[in-house]
């Protein structure tokens, strides 16, 4: 569970999306990130307790109905499960990038249909195969940043590389704050975006053995590790790129990882550190794939989709609800096909969205969670928040702060101008959805059937 944890975290948000997050912070997004691993820390322990309380497929989903509303419910699924579908054609647009590095003259589209049927095709295998392909996948992402990190160490250290390279990136063009606190605040966005797909976890527990022990165990060694990756990893970024070179926004052409290769000319290394971001892009496709058939068989089966995606096959496999999720990918290829220079950003924009709102949506009904917990009598839980419920209002504010701001970030606009319409056709959805439908609460439905 931590493997498959740390393979939906560390992705395009890292070994790409890093890219946008040092051209907006200079080497300040340092500090990005270690505020990006307080807010992950506080996220976690709030869904941790209810996770353990109420291990199910539906998750969070299931905890904004049980303990706010119908509606909220509702809107939280199919906003997580549009979000990560759009989220998987990001990714796969960061693969055709990735591939194009070494061939340029192949269209981006191709490259997208190539990966979604390998993605696709393993996800169909069952639980078991997803697992084990998601276990191999992760382990190659941690085992390349762990080289990666060491090596950086000795490039700092001046042992290795003549001449060293040194702290001197860290002040130099313009400091180590060159678009003041402002700037550090803006990379939010996409430095946020790098810690989603932790909330895995709690996905994953209604399928774990034990998630009594399992889950807070998973969630302890998982975010402890993405913090020291994170952070090792931008601070060897930074100390060997200057923040300036670094794309923008409106030029994403190649991992930040693979221009460090370059710039220190070590044979050979460039195509493998390639090929590794590409593995890691493919890891998150499939990560992403299990969260959004997960969601959408969840909606299935609380009676808000059609009863055919709730289905599972022999396997177990929700095939049905596999195929419905692969949405993410048509978008892509078209979107990859009209602006083949920004797409990547266009997309993870609009998946931001879903991923901070859903984020938001674990902080809010864990206020009335711990509430409702107490005063029923229930026995003390094995996993609790500390300082409830001020830490739950901290995360709560900080992401409601970084949503807001993505207004004033390069190439981010769509976060909010996609996300908020949403919300509102989704709401009319729903009004329209239980004005046809008085039936008991889905959450109630849906424990009958785990």
């Amino acid at each position: 569970m931590a493997m498959i944890a740390i393979g939906g975290a560390i992705g395009t948000g890292l070994f790409l999306g890093s890219a946008l997050a040092v051209h907006t912070a200079g080497p300040a997004v340092i500090l990005s990130y270690l505020l990006g691993a307080v807010i992950a820390l506080l996220m976690m322990g709030a869904l941790s307790e209810m996770a353990v309380a109420h291990p199910t497929a539906g998750s969070f989903g299931i905890y904004a109905e049980l303990y706010l509303s119908r509606w909220s419910g509702f809107v939280v699924r199919y906003t997580y499960w549009a979000a990560q579908s759009i989220a998987i054609g990001g990714e796969a647009t960061a693969a055709a990038i990735y591939c194009r590095w070494w061939l340029p003259g192949v269209p981006a589209w191709l490259w997208i249909v190539l990966f979604a049927l390998i993605i696709v095709g393993a996800n169909a295998m069952g639980v078991a195969s997803f697992g084990e392909f998601e276990y191999w996948f992760a382990m190659i992402k941690v085992a390349t940043i762990v080289v990666f990190i060491a090596f950086g160490a000795l490039l700092l250290a001046q042992i290795v590389h003549e001449p060293g390279v040194g702290f001197a990136n860290f002040t130099a063009h313009g400091g180590f704050l060159p678009h003041g606190l402002t700037g550090m605040w803006l990379a939010m966005g996409f430095v946020i975006f790098s810690y989603i797909g932790t909330e895995v976890v709690a996905v994953t527990a209604g399928e774990a053995h034990d998630p009594l022990h399992a889950v807070p165990k998973a969630l302890r060694s998982m975010v402890v590790r993405l913090i020291l990756f994170y952070v090792g990893a931008m601070v060897v970024l930074i100390a060997v790129v200057p923040w300036d070179q670094v794309q923008s926004s409106s030029d994403v052409r190649a991992s930040p990882f693979v221009r460090v290769f370059q710039l220190l000319h070590v044979p050979g290394a460039t195509h493998i550190m390639n090929f590794v971001v590409l593995t890691a892009a493919l890891s998150s496709m499939n990560c992403d794939l299990y969260l959004c058939t997960r969601m959408i068989f969840s909606l299935a089966r609380g009676g808000y989709a059609p009863e055919t995606l709730g289905q599972v096959t022999r396997r177990g496999t929700p095939i049905r609800a596999l195929l419905v999720s692969t949405v993410g990918l048509a978008v892509a290829t078209v979107v990859a096909a009209l602006y083949p220079n920004t797409a990547f950003v266009y997309l993870l924009g609009i998946a931001l969205f879903g991923g901070i709102f859903v984020w938001i949506m674990v902080f809010v009904p864990h206020l009335a969670f711990r509430r409702t917990w107490v005063r029923q009598g229930h026995d003390p839980l094995p996993v609790r928040m500390p300082a409830y419920p001020w830490l739950t209002l901290l995360g709560l504010a900080l992401l409601v702060g970084i949503l807001i701001s993505t207004w004033w970030v390069e190439g981010m606009r769509p976060t909010l101008l996609a996300g908020l319409p949403w919300l509102g056709l989704l709401s009319l959805a729903y009004l329209y959805w239980s004005r046809r439908h008085h039936r008991a609460p889905s959450s109630n439905r849906e424990a009958s059937k785990n």
